[in-house]
């Protein structure tokens, strides 16, 4: 049985906005999700999902 936590606690775990923590459940990059209702409910052991906007080791 998974512990949850809700978008607000999830964004101050990990350091980012409640927005981009939508839009990263809305895109199922975070396992395990749980949607009840309106409310997103993510597993209080999830990884914060890596950046892909961020490009590592790119070549300029």
């Amino acid at each position: 049985m998974f512990e949850y936590m809700t978008v607000q606690e999830a964004s101050k775990k990990w350091g980012i906005s409640e927005r981009r923590i939508q839009k990263l459940c809305s895109e199922e990059r975070v396992p395990d999700l749980m949607k009840v209702g309106r409310m997103w409910l993510i597993p209080r052991n999830a990884e914060k999902p890596v950046d892909k906007r961020r490009c590592v080791g790119k070549e300029k």
